[in-house]
């Protein structure tokens, strides 16, 4: 496990999604990358059941749970702006004996599938977001395999995202300032889809307009 890149790539004006996920693999393939199987990443939201909030008007909190197919044994929970507990995958069942305490939300869940790509020191991760049976979006995960601290390696991670993402190309996650010298973790990642998640969900609720 390297350190790992998140982010989310605009729809092509006048394209699909599926129509900018083929020009984007395209341009890896024309780099020289390979594909290495697929993947994918999921995360379904659970919100604090009602009768757990009293009568003050307490906001209620948020939970997540993922999974990434990268780590088939492990489930992911996260709070938002909170910690991340990584179980094994019975999490999921513990999940519905919590129902009096977390209920999940309706037509929440939320993945990004999508092709692997291997690219000398990198893994490259193109993907489309889906809600329900829509897709919504497009991922994009870049992973440099041979440093494990973000600060060592994110000029050498940009300099790799501009050659296949141009003027698309993201700045620093907000986990790598959170991280600078610390060993990056499999959380790091699953922090970054949650927020990629969030963005692309929010985005669902205003019309979007095509992006050169």
């Amino acid at each position: 496990m390297g350190v790992t890149c998140v982010s989310q790539m605009p729809v092509a004006e006048g394209k699909s999604v599926q129509q900018t996920v083929e020009l984007l693999t395209r341009k890896l393939e024309m780099l020289g990358a390979e594909k290495q199987g697929t993947f994918c990443v999921d995360c379904e939201t659970y919100h604090t059941a009602a009768s757990t909030l009293g009568s003050q008007g307490q906001a209620g909190k948020l939970m997540y749970v993922m999974h990434n197919s990268e780590y088939p044994l492990s489930c992911f929970a996260l709070f938002e702006n909170g910690p991340c507990l990584i179980a094994d995958t019975n999490f999921d069942v513990l999940m519905v004996k919590l129902k009096g305490f977390f209920q999940s939300a309706k037509a929440s869940k939320i993945e990004t599938r999508g092709t692997r790509y291997q690219y000398c020191d990198f893994l490259v991760k193109v993907g489309t977001v889906t809600m329900g049976p829509s897709a919504r979006g497009i991922s994009v995960e870049v992973e440099y395999g041979p440093c494990v601290v973000a600060s060592d390696c994110w000029n050498l991670l940009l300099e790799f995202l501009q050659s296949f993402l141009g003027s698309h190309t993201p700045g620093a996650p907000a986990v790598f300032g959170n991280r600078h010298d610390a060993v990056y973790s499999p959380a790091d990642t699953m922090v970054q889809y949650m927020e990629l998640f969030n963005k692309i969900r929010k985005q669902q609720q205003v019309p979007v307009a095509g992006i050169r």
